[in-house]
């Protein structure tokens, strides 16, 4: 993240290529690392945990960086880094508790949505593509709002109701 957080801050063209290309790797390879857990289900108490808190590091990094550049709107900065913040408190307050609250789909698909956005935000698009990328941070931050809620939701539920979640839920 230092070096990716350094190439944003450069403000160059090819600086932007290569943080974008770093970006789009660290994604798919945190996406791998998922993948193959779940595939030989290598999964552990402690990787449930870490995967969605490197998740956000992964996106909030550079969100706080392009927003105190004024390369991304800063409202959205707030909305997201504020969310994850909350989510991941839950987390640690449910972990406590002997309990995980792992990702759902939709959770997934706003992670994907998210780092979509922030790979066209580091790339130098130029103006002509500003609405594309407004247009996919704000499905990326509905997604955000709402699958924070249903978590909250979700972690509110009695224990006994909790393990009773449905398939999109657990999945």
């Amino acid at each position: 993240m230092p070096f990716l957080v350094i190439l944003i801050l450069a403000q160059e063209r090819s600086a932007s290529y290569l943080a974008a290309a770093i970006f789009v790797v660290g994604a798919a390879t945190d996406g791998l690392d998922g993948y193959l857990a779940r595939r030989y289900d290598s999964t552990t108490r402690t990787g449930v945990w870490l995967d969605p808190l490197a998740d956000k590091i992964l996106v909030a990094a550079p969100v706080l960086t392009l927003a105190a550049l004024g390369e991304f709107p800063v409202w959205g900065a707030t909305i997201l880094v504020a969310r994850e913040l909350a989510i991941s408190l839950l987390r640690v307050v449910l972990g406590l508790r002997g309990q995980s609250v792992p990702a759902s789909r939709a959770a997934k698909l706003k992670t994907t949505l998210q780092l979509l956005a922030m790979t066209l935000y580091i790339l130098p698009l130029g103006h002509g593509a500003n609405g594309l990328k407004l247009a996919v941070l704000i499905v990326a931050l509905v997604l955000t709002v709402v699958t924070g809620a249903d978590y909250v939701v979700h972690a509110m539920r009695p224990r006994h109701v909790a393990r009773g979640l449905s398939e999109e839920w657990r999945h």
